[in-house]
């Protein structure tokens, strides 16, 4: 049978574009142009236009320039270098065409296919190169700008602003070079295999000279690429090895794999000279064999069989000895990296007495317990305060102001609109009628009302205040739930409240938004939102303007880029009664040489060097510069300009809200458990090591001890503001310490640590919740709420530090059967091995410190319910009789009340109970 192929010798006639070809090319360059040009030109309009509103235009317009510039150079380089290799190595013209069917005369021309190929190819990895490169902006700008940090690596002595800033740019360069000589030699060798100037016999490879010197440089050039990356990257990857006990170089390590890693670079630039030697010498592929078999044999040598064998067998046996140094090393950079280094000690005596009197003397810590949970306050909140189904309380968090004359620590949440939750939703409703939240719900921690709810500072629509905080500018129009766009200053009314029957409603008169009345302007926005309603809509006016990136985080990371940011934002009610969103921006870095990383194993360095302030109404962005000695925001400034406002700018009304970052406090916590051992040999065998208190199995806070308090710490004068956490010895359930963040006036970001004596047992919460699990009397009360149809819910157990001795408290829950709003109905306090359950913690405070109440070994029930209190075992006469059976008839009708779900009656009659069994104790 014939094959249906042939060789043509013949000439090679031109083509010419068809008419049909010509149409294909038309279609794809229109499809290039809507779904890639267009829309990159609309995306890089609305950018613009947006980082101008919030005056950030340096941080897009030098990002973009990087960005733009590195495209180009990237692709460039990766065009020139590879296609220009490729273009060597192609196939001549004059290589045969083969013809496909010689009947039909269809022809494959490979002269013409292999060069447009290549091309092809070529602009593809360059175009893959240069998006690549792009990406790395920031790196690139880092190492142009980086400032010097002060302090020098102690393996190399260089100065660690080099591995902050230029090891990254160095080693993705690195990286690109290698990968370019890779793709260059890979293609060059297949395109010499075309060719036919590689030929393959039963024994050995020949190649042609000039391929050989080609392919030779190529090689050689990997080789010497390899090199410098082993001398420059891999030798200060040593840095953060985890060959040891640590992060960082080792023993072994510096000793050892250091001089192969040397070595093996040493040994590229000799393999990289045998390969040009045998490309001269017109032995090409045995020289290459040599060259790579002898550079492998060398790396797995000195760089794997040669560090282990020490690391076992002379490392190992003698390890502390060894490794003593570079543990004080590692224990140092993680101390500086983390700030674990500034953090203060004060030793307590731990075995304290407190009294009534010690209690009175810390009276502002008493009155700021915090009695109501965030979660199921965010519960109460949702029910009392939402007042429409379109209102949501993202979150609640804790914050401190002078209330009447009082400090007082307050939980406060923002009520936010969300737009999922409409009745009906359509553009008119969602983009232009309802575009704002209202108002804040503001609650003391520790107040609750006769029925067992938070006593509210600030409360209804419009917010209505009860104390000397007052909101003027509640509206929120951005937020932490406002994740859509709106417009405003449209012919639409925007819906501001409900106001009993009818709705009050409102007009934008903030500066935020960006102007979007010329059609233009209404073209570009309906193209990129992909909204023709924008463009359609009678409502937008001249004076129209769209407000967009209105979620808090997105605004700020936008906005900033370079910056990690906190996971709990807060807002703040200013002396003028506006509402502001302050969120903490870290500068973040994992080249920190010795240092351990968090828990995302990436991270080792970490400083809150930035305050992000947004304008709930205006979406305004200010960045406070709280840390102008960190190197990275200060290579950022030199980076971006002036986009960062000194904090001395900032207004005393926001400064006097400012709380330690918690994501960043729960991060130096875990490590300061372990780090605060700055002796080698007892951090090398953990003999003091510290961990958070046990808890509960299902509990959704890992650390539900760590909180903020108001309170007087040890040895100072007046209370304040901090978040604090205890520790207990690893393994064991006594406390061992407590670490406090200050965050009021000029001790704001200081840290404490106050450690118990280790000779001295001080009782843990997991030990303080055993001994309340084992009160009778608890017990039993509890059991009788959960027989009645309602359920109990613990609250945390609150670690309270009062001088130098704790005391523990815990509010319990009651919510009754199909009902949505937990209520407060009784406190548990404990001290050392003693436990009371009062209605108040004043009540519980006055059993256990009271007079005589330091006797009872177990648990005292303060007015409690009578079907469950202990009465004393003598008789009863006939007063004290009729005294329990009124008790018996209030606690009835209290009962029944709490049934109806009528619970003004139900506190009045608990109320009566707790008069009539305090008749009886009187009485005994």
């Amino acid at each position: 049978m014939p094959s249906p192929f042939k060789v043509y010798r013949g000439p090679v006639r031109p083509t010419r574009g068809t008419p049909s070809r010509r149409i294909v090319l038309a279609v794809l360059a229109t499809v290039f142009l809507v779904l890639v040009v267009f829309p990159w030109l609309a995306s890089f309009a609305t950018d613009w236009l947006w980082f101008r509103e919030i005056h950030f235009e340096s941080v897009f317009l030098r990002s973009l320039i990087a960005r733009a510039l590195l495209f180009v150079v990237t692709g460039g380089v990766a065009f020139v270098f590879i296609y220009g290799n490729w273009r060597l190595a192609r196939p001549p013209v004059d290589l045969p065409t083969l013809i496909m069917n010689p009947e039909s005369g269809v022809r494959l021309d490979v002269a013409r296919f292999i060069p447009k190929l290549t091309l092809a190819a070529g602009v593809f990895v360059a175009l893959v190169a240069a998006l690549v490169g792009s990406a790395q902006w920031m790196p690139a700008l880092m190492f142009l700008h980086g400032v010097p940090v002060g302090e020098a690596d102690p393996l190399f002595g260089r100065d660690i602003g080099f591995y902050l800033f230029e090891l990254p740019a160095v080693a993705g360069a690195l990286s690109a070079l290698v990968s370019f000589t890779l793709v260059a030699l890979i293609g060059s060798v297949v395109l010499y295999a075309t060719r036919g100037d590689i030929t393959l016999l039963p024994r050995r490879v020949t190649i042609h000279v000039r391929p050989a010197r080609h392919l030779g440089a190529l090689l050689a050039l990997l080789f010497v690429l390899f090199s410098a990356q082993l001398w420059l990257v891999d030798s200060a990857s040593l840095l953060y090895s985890t060959t040891g006990p640590l992060v960082g170089a080792s023993y072994a390590d510096a000793h050892v794999l250091l001089t192969g890693i040397r070595v093996s670079a040493v040994a590229g630039l000799l393999a990289a000279a045998l390969v040009v030697y045998g490309a001269l010498r017109e032995k090409l592929v045995w020289f290459a064999f040599l060259a790579v078999v002898g550079y492998a044999a060398i790396g797995v040598v000195s760089r794997a069989l040669v560090p282990v064998a020490e690391q076992k067998f002379v490392v190992a046996p003698n390890e502390l000895a060894r490794e003593r140094p570079y543990l004080q090393l590692h224990i140092a950079a993680t101390r500086r990296a983390w700030r674990l280094d500034s953090i203060a000690t004060r030793d307590l005596e731990g075995d304290v007495q407190l009294s009534m009197a010690d209690i009175r003397a810390n009276a502002p810590t008493i009155d700021n317990v915090r009695l109501w949970e965030r979660d199921l306050l965010k519960q109460t909140f949702g029910q009392l305060q939402e007042i429409r189904t379109y209102y949501d309380f993202a979150s609640v968090n804790d914050d401190r102001y002078v209330i009447d004359g009082r400090y007082r620590q307050v939980h406060l949440s923002a009520r936010e609109l969300n737009t999922a939750s409409l009745p009906t939703r359509n553009f008119i409703n969602e983009r232009l009628t309802f575009t704002h939240g209202m108002g804040v719900a503001m609650a003391p921690v520790n107040e609750v009302t006769a029925e067992g709810l938070p006593v509210l500072f600030i409360k209804d629509l419009p917010p209505v205040s009860t104390i000397s905080i007052k909101v003027t500018r509640p509206q929120i129009y951005y937020g932490q739930l406002t994740n859509s766009y709106v417009f405003v200053g449209t012919g639409q009314k925007e819906f501001d409240y409900p106001a009993g029957d009818r709705n009050v409603y409102t007009n934008y008169s903030g500066r935020g938004g960006v102007p979007i009345g010329t059609f233009p302007r209404r073209a570009l926005y309906a193209w990129q939102l992909g909204s023709t309603d924008i463009l359609l809509s009678s409502y937008l006016a001249r004076d129209t303007r769209i407000l967009y990136r209105r979620n808090i985080l997105d605004r700020a990371r936008t906005a900033l880029p370079f910056l990690d940011f906190d996971t709990e934002p807060y807002l703040v009610v200013t002396d003028s009664g506006a509402l502001k969103w302050i969120l903490d921006g870290y500068t973040t870095s994992s080249n920190w040489p010795y240092a351990q990383t968090a828990g995302d194993g990436v991270t080792n360095y970490v400083r809150n060097s930035v305050k992000v302030v947004i304008d709930a109404y205006d979406g305004t962005v200010v960045a406070y510069l709280t840390d102008p000695g960190d190197p990275l925001v200060r290579t950022y400034a030199a980076i971006f300009g002036a986009i960062f406002t000194p904090m001395a700018a900032m207004p005393k009304d926001l400064r006097a809200h400012l709380r330690y970052p918690g994501d960043l406090f729960r991060q130096q916590t875990a490590l300061y458990a372990t780090y605060h051992m700055v002796d080698p040999d007892a951090f090398y065998h953990r003999e003091d090591q510290w961990q958070y208190p046990g808890i509960e199995k299902g509990t959704p806070n890992a650390n539900p001890f760590m909180r903020h308090i108001i309170m007087r710490l040890p040895g100072e004068a007046t209370p304040e503001f901090i978040y604090m956490t205890p520790f207990t010895p690893r393994g064991k359930d006594n406390l061992a310490a407590w670490m406090a963040a200050r965050m009021d006036g000029a001790n704001y970001g200081k840290l404490v640590a106050y450690r118990f004596p280790k000779q001295s047992l001080v009782y843990g919460p997991k030990q303080i919740a055993n001994r309340i699990n084992q009160e009778t009397d608890i017990s039993q009360q509890l059991t009788l709420w959960d027989q009645k149809g309602s359920s109990v819910i613990r609250g945390e157990l609150l670690v309270i530090p009062i001088n130098e001795s704790l005391i523990y408290v815990q509010p319990l829950y009651l919510r009754a059967e199909g009902g949505t709003i937990p209520e407060l109905k009784r406190v548990v306090v404990a001290h050392e091995n003693r436990v009371v359950m009062a209605e108040t913690l004043e009540a519980g405070l006055a059993a256990l410190f009271g007079a005589g109440a330091a006797a009872p070994p177990r648990a005292t029930l303060a007015a409690t319910d009578s079907a469950t209190a202990r009465l004393p075992n003598a008789a009863v006469n006939n007063s004290q009789a009729a005294l329990l059976q009124e008790a018996q008839q209030h606690y009835d009708r209290a009962m029944t009340a709490q049934r109806a779900g009528d619970w003004a009656t139900y506190g009045r009659e608990i109320a009566e109970v707790g008069r009539v069994l305090r008749q009886l104790r009187d009485r005994r």
